[in-house]
């Protein structure tokens, strides 16, 4: 009877392991990685949001966040 509880033990104690050991993995890459939106942050000359200086549009003054407001110009 011991040695069928020892055998249980090991068995769950095996499959918790596994378990940790694939979940663990994609973790760390998560970490790894660079955000996607990566690059400098500018504000907004219009309402002050900051935006990636890749999806500011340039207008009289500054940028801005849409062309709205770059139609708007500074405030």
């Amino acid at each position: 009877m011991v040695r069928l509880l020892v055998l249980i033990l090991l068995v769950v104690a095996a499959v918790w392991l596994v378990r940790r050991a694939l979940r663990a993995s994609p973790r760390k890459e998560e970490i790894r990685r660079e955000p996607a939106t990566g690059g400098e942050l500018v504000a907004c000359a219009h309402c002050g949001v900051h935006l990636p200086r890749s999806e500011a549009r340039p207008g009289a003054g500054g940028l801005y966040c849409s062309e709205e407001h770059a139609r708007l110009g500074k405030r």
